[in-house]
């Protein structure tokens, strides 16, 4: 999940906060510290920003009204159109482009996609379909493929016969990529002829023109992001484009997707995926990648067409106590839910309760099976198809289509309850599990109340090692989860009182992967982090009771270090997820070293940084390697590690939750080889660990 565990599952940003040369060199604690963290939290207001705040509105008329014509607003604003215009936005513009291309393979006329990271990554997307049409275009007079990749909300997919299904409904996904391009180029293939029309930055500059004769058909479109707009980088990242075009060819039964990356001449990397199975081989992949033993030997899938509307289910259970379950409509990933899954859940809920109660295995005086009971270890994919999709924004990461609801939930309740009947042995190892969960889960709510009985007779709930803030607002508070009570000694005399809490963890905690809810509560080393937040857990979890605003997870910089920071992270994800999905999350990044010479120091948090502070000092320095957190004093582990004006901390962050899944499962689960492969994967990104 962090720079420690996978580069690919998590995004790791930088606090604003960077540490540099002069904020590192070693001075004393000031006297102020407390006002400066507060100025440096926003408590205190700055008469600069009222001032301009007044100067601002002094004038505010007709004049200050702006009007942002063509693809403008989105060159202007492109946050609004692709989510962000670092690495996740840099790639949206490869997916907006190939989702077209598999909107007519939807329509039955794309049988291959390529597509192709060139140097300079630049991007190239080639299909066999019908090409974009090149007439004329009634209402503007200018060819249809450049309206389509000019004018925003232009397409065929507002109605008529062109497309019945598409992901991309709001028809600006092509005008935006050439908007955010530095140039785009086309080539349509189409009634025997080759089309080509050159754009930059959104704008033609070149007429359509037949550039030659051909025998066949599609669309190939050509662009370079614009550097402008993508600051941070324009460098394309061939695992994450090969995971986006894996999915779509699993979701495309039969349709072939060819990914190669020819930056390196040298080096051409070229696969093709093509996946006949469809959603049941996107389900044994699932369980493969995350090394999972299935229940059952082949998954369940099922699949019903009504008029316009279509659903496909596969799952498959597995050993694991947790859940993966994808949806998807016309091709587009609702990361967030919506109508679809809410039938899903809905209908599986029912389908275990009804099966049980009327073949005996839950008897009268047995609770129902809850949702959480029968999704242990289920992994799903359900995948609907429908006109006139509604999803909520551009994103389009939850579907709002209320009759698709009905179409799903009756499709799993009819056709899982006859698998059920047909498979009685499958049925038994499932509901096996089930019922296992459910005791678990009575388990783990005895546990809770016996906790809650438990502190409402203390006089202090809180965990006995927690050193607590006295701030009492959680809004600029901080909780240091510390490695071992040596370093939570020197966090708790070096810290600002008023803010930071410290609590100490000693060893290493459970390994929540292998465990279920009721066993985590009683652990005794996660309790103490569990009472601390206040939030609670699982379904309990109530974020609004969380009490520190930053969690920090501040370890050694070695590799028993790196276990406790994955033991931590993957218990915040499988119990706690809503603090990594809202940001709370945090790295601390204490320094390596210590280089002194003289009466100058500095600290330095890598090999290469040392180098280059001993190069700045002339030489013959005093290198001081700090091999935990235990050996800074106090005042050394507050002005590098924890002082807001100097520290540097990585906030972890989720992009991909099915490849953060995956992770971990395969880095915390019983099976060695595949958590082998990983490392050796994985270990060029991993440094400065003290191995």
């Amino acid at each position: 999940m962090n720079s420690d565990i996978n580069r690919g599952s998590e995004e790791i940003i930088k606090e604003e906060t960077e540490l540099d040369d002069s904020a590192a060199e070693t001075e004393t604690i000031d006297e102020n510290a407390a006002d400066s963290y507060k100025e440096d939290a926003g408590l205190y207001e700055d008469e600069n920003i009222e001032t301009m705040d007044t100067a601002v509105t002094e004038k505010y008329d007709a004049s200050q009204i702006q009007v942002l014509e063509g693809l403008e607003a989105v060159r202007k604003r492109p946050g609004m159109y692709i989510g962000s215009t670092g690495p996740r936005g840099l790639h949206h513009l490869v997916y907006e482009i190939v989702d077209n291309s598999i909107d007519e393979a939807l329509a039955g006329f794309c049988t291959h996609i390529e597509v192709e990271i060139l140097p300079g990554d630049v991007i190239g997307v080639r299909d066999n379909g019908r090409g974009i049409p090149v007439g004329i275009n009634e209402k503007t007079g200018l060819p249809s493929v450049t309206v389509v990749l000019t004018v925003l909300h232009a397409g065929g997919k507002f109605g008529g016969s062109g497309y019945k299904v598409s992901g991309g409904l709001h028809g600006v996904g092509s005008s935006v990529v050439n908007a955010l391009s530095e140039w785009m180029e086309v080539e349509v293939s189409q009634d025997g002829h080759v089309y080509a029309q050159r754009f930059e930055r959104g704008n033609a500059v070149t007429e359509l023109t037949v550039t030659g004769d051909t025998d066949s058909t599609g669309t190939y479109i050509k662009f370079k992001p614009d550097p402008e707009i993508f600051q941070e980088t324009t460098v394309y990242d061939f695992e994450t484009l090969e995971r986006r075009l894996r999915e779509s060819a699993f979701l495309n039964a039969g349709l072939a997707i060819t990914l190669t990356d020819s930056r390196d001449s040298d080096n051409v990397v070229s696969k093709i995926y093509c996946y006949e199975g469809g959603l049941s081989s996107f389900v044994e992949f699932l369980n493969t990648a995350r090394a999972l033993t299935p229940l059952h030997e082949k998954p369940i899938h099922f699949s019903a067409v009504r008029k316009d509307r279509e659903a496909e289910i596969a799952m498959m259970y597995n050993d694991s106590y947790n859940e993966l379950i994808l949806s998807y409509a016309n091709n587009v990933n609702t990361a967030d839910g919506g109508t679809h899954e809410t039938g899903f859940k809905t209908a599986l809920t029912r389908v275990f309760n009804d099966y049980g109660r009327k073949y005996g295995i839950l008897k009268d005086n047995d609770k129902n099976l809850t949702g959480d009971d029968v999704r242990e270890g289920l992994t799903a994919i359900i995948s609907v198809k429908l006109t006139e999709a509604q999803f909520e924004g551009q994103t389009k990461g939850k579907l709002g289509n209320t009759d698709i609801t009905q179409l799903v939930s009756s499709t799993v309740y009819e056709k899982l309850m006859t698998y059920f009947e047909e498979n009685p042995s499958v049925a038994k190892a499932i509901f096996s599990k089930a019922l296992d969960a459910s005791r678990a889960r009575e388990a783990a709510r005895k546990a809770r109340d016996l906790a809650r009985r438990k502190s409402a007779l203390e006089s202090n709930s809180l965990p006995g090692k927690l050193a607590d803030c006295t701030e009492k607002s959680s809004e600029f508070t901080e909780l240091f989860i510390v490695e071992g009570d040596s370093a939570g000694g020197s966090a708790k005399d070096g810290r600002d009182r008023q803010y930071q809490a410290i609590l100490p963890l000693w060893g290493k905690m459970l390994n929540v992967e292998k465990a279920r809810l009721d066993k985590v509560i009683d652990n005794e080393k996660l309790a103490p982090v569990i009472t601390a937040l206040g939030t609670g857990v699982d379904e309990e979890f109530d974020m609004s009771k969380l009490r520190y605003d930053k969690v920090v997870i501040m370890a050694d910089a070695d590799v028993d270090g790196a276990h406790i920071r994955t033991l931590l992270l993957t218990f915040f994800f499988r119990y706690m997820r809503p603090l990594i999905d809202e940001g709370h999350i945090y790295i601390a990044q204490p320094p390596l070293f210590k280089v002194s010479k003289g009466k100058k120091s500095f600290y330095a948090f890598s090999d290469e940084e040392r180098d280059e502070q001993i190069a700045s000092l002339g030489g013959s320095c005093d290198v001081q390697r700090y091999k935990g957190l235990g050996e800074m004093d106090p005042i050394q582990l507050w002005e590098t590690t924890m002082d807001p004006k100097t520290r540097t901390m990585l906030r972890v962050t989720l992009d991909d939750a099915m490849e953060a899944d995956e992770t971990f499962s395969i880095l915390m689960g019983d099976k060695v080889e595949p958590r082998r492969e990983f490392i050796q994967k994985n270990a060029k990104y991993v440094q400065n660990l003290d191995i």
